[in-house]
């Protein structure tokens, strides 16, 4: 079997807040929406941000979604002028890093429910 991945799908508390962190912060491009759904371009690969169920919704106690996936930007400016652009806009991102015999500066920040996105740029 030969597959390409297409979308990625975020269970996510406010589908309006998250869509305009996103577009707003990253430009990405609204395709499609209505009420409990919307779906936004990332490049090669689209973001579907959905409702949560009202059930699993009320099992979550903080505004985390406690989600194990990290979505990563890679960006064309510098990580460090990135990183202080969402900085000033109030958004928590961690300090910059980078491993042994890597390629890239990573800098890892959350949106408003606490999933967690990583700014990538080439060294």
């Amino acid at each position: 079997m030969e597959v390409k991945l297409d979308t990625i799908i975020f269970y996510v508390k406010d589908v309006q807040n998250l869509k305009i962190f996103y577009r707003d912060n990253f430009n990405l491009k609204i395709i499609e929406e209505d009420d409990i759904w919307v779906l936004l371009n990332a490049g090669n690969i689209n973001i579907g941000l959905h409702k949560m169920g009202k059930e699993y919704a009320e099992k979550i106690s903080s505004n985390k979604t406690n989600n194990n996936v990290k979505i990563v930007f890679e960006v064309t400016m510098p990580i460090n002028d990135a990183r202080e652009e969402l900085i000033s806009k109030g958004i928590k991102m961690k300090e910059i890093k980078t491993f042994e015999n890597y390629n890239y500066w990573l800098c890892d920040g959350t949106d408003p429910e606490g999933n967690v996105f990583q700014l990538k740029k080439r060294k």
